[in-house]
């Protein structure tokens, strides 16, 4: 989906936003008129008066400021009995007002600011979902993590069931009290020992909090990028102004990509702009610390070890595991 493509259907969802709120605060109305008819003839007259009102402001004639006034008074007392009506009936005294979803630009997606930061959300969500569709992402919650492929297990010291019993709390923990300023974690285990199906299970209860996630291996989220920066993919694709405006990222399996000078500089750049905007990441990996030290430079290694919460992981591969059990 290019990036006109997002737009539109960004604004197509704010209009339908608006109409929608617009649809209710209708119904609403028509249910106070016919329970409270007495609403529907104040109204009416306070439209009679918003006209006056027009007329003596574009007139300026006469006892211009008298008139304005007692017009201006007559609104307010009329306002104010809609309201008691409306809170002796049993009614909030915003009944009859339109609810829009966001009271900054009444959901058109602009203010005279320009561009409201609820298109923005929007913009940035669709952008996300459209990566992740192409992720074919792996169904996986808290659930569905047994920690029964983990106990007996000890590796180099370590007990298996124990770290990981901490590792499931941790991450349950993590994605309910997830928000926009939530740290960023990196992930460190061999192959098959839970760090995706882990990974997967915040990213699946953030969104449900109506976050924007992207969730992709660090290879191909660097080749769309690559693609896009050497003119070789669909025109107005941005997949790295997503990956770095997004609320969380999750960047599985750092190590197995290529190193070049490109994939380096771009990989600095997701990091240090996550960083910078206070917007976390978790990153997973099948290297060591040692192992990841020694694969890249010196600036990406500072940044992903001073801002990021580690949590080891260790096991056996689980997904060996259950092949044999069957």
């Amino acid at each position: 989906m290019t990036r006109s493509e997002i737009r539109q259907k960004a604004n197509s969802e704010m209009e339908r936003r608006k109409l929608r709120a617009e649809n209710e605060a209708a119904d609403r109305q028509r249910e106070i008129y016919a329970k409270i008819p007495e609403i529907e003839e104040i109204r009416r007259m306070l439209a009679q008066t918003a006209t006056e009102l027009s007329r003596l402001i574009i007139g300026r004639k006469g006892n211009y400021k008298e008139n304005f006034e007692r017009l201006r008074k007559n609104n307010l007392d009329g306002a104010h009995m809609i309201a008691e009506l409306l809170k002796a009936g049993g009614y909030p005294e915003d009944y009859l007002e339109v609810h829009y979803r966001c009271k900054k630009c009444n959901d058109t997606g602009f203010t005279d600011r320009g561009m409201c930061d609820c298109m923005r959300r929007l913009i940035s969500r669709i952008a996300s979902e459209e990566l992740n569709r192409s992720a074919n992402l792996p169904d996986a919650d808290f659930a569905h993590f047994s920690l029964d492929y983990y106990r007996g297990i000890v590796i180099d010291g370590i007990d298996c069931y124990s770290l990981m019993s901490k590792n499931l709390s941790f991450c349950t923990e993590y994605a309910s009290l997830f928000s926009e300023g939530s740290d960023s974690l990196l992930m460190l285990g061999k192959t098959g020992v839970g760090k995706t199906h882990l990974s997967m299970a915040i990213a699946k209860e953030v969104i449900g909090k109506g976050y924007n996630v992207i969730y992709g291996s660090v290879i191909n989220i660097l080749r769309s990028i690559e693609k896009e920066h050497f003119g070789r993919a669909e025109e107005g694709s941005d997949t790295l102004e997503s990956v770095c405006a997004c609320d969380l990222l999750i960047f599985d399996d750092l190590g197995s990509e290529h190193h070049t000078p490109f994939y380096e500089s771009t990989l600095y750049n997701i990091i240090n702009t996550r960083i910078n905007t206070g917007k976390p990441m978790i990153i997973s990996t099948n290297l060591s610390k040692e192992e990841l030290a020694s694969t890249y430079n010196e600036r990406i290694i500072s940044r992903i070890f001073c801002c990021c919460t580690l949590l080891p992981f260790a096991g056996r591969d689980v997904r060996q595991l259950k092949r044999i059990n069957g």
